[in-house]
């Protein structure tokens, strides 16, 4: 089932109150952090998580901010996996002080 496509709809759900959103064909979350150290820290730690679950995210790191982009690329979208992975990032980034972007980077 990992490989099995999901819409908008299947995600909808689990993505609220995150910072992701489903543009098809990835999920999109991005952060604000108080300094680029702390995006650091943040960027640092979803690493560890992407090598545990052997799912790497598209991530684009900034002063203060930090983007993601979440892809099952075998299977041509967003999966399980993948919402998986945002959950877990949404759980890092408050466990590191970061607040969801109002602007989600597509």
């Amino acid at each position: 089932m990992a490989n099995s496509t999901l819409t908008s709809s299947d995600t909808a759900e689990r993505l609220a109150g995150t910072a992701f959103v489903h543009l098809s064909p990835a999920l999109h979350g991005s952060y604000e952090t108080t300094d680029f150290a702390t995006a650091s820290e943040f960027v640092a730690r979803v690493a560890k998580v992407a090598d545990e679950l052997n799912h790497h995210p598209e991530i684009r790191l900034g002063y203060g901010s930090v983007a993601f982009e979440l892809s099952s690329h075998d299977a041509g979208g967003v999966t399980d996996r993948d919402v998986e992975l945002a959950e877990r990032i949404d759980a890092i980034a408050r466990s590191v002080g970061a607040t969801a972007s109002r602007t989600p980077t597509a």
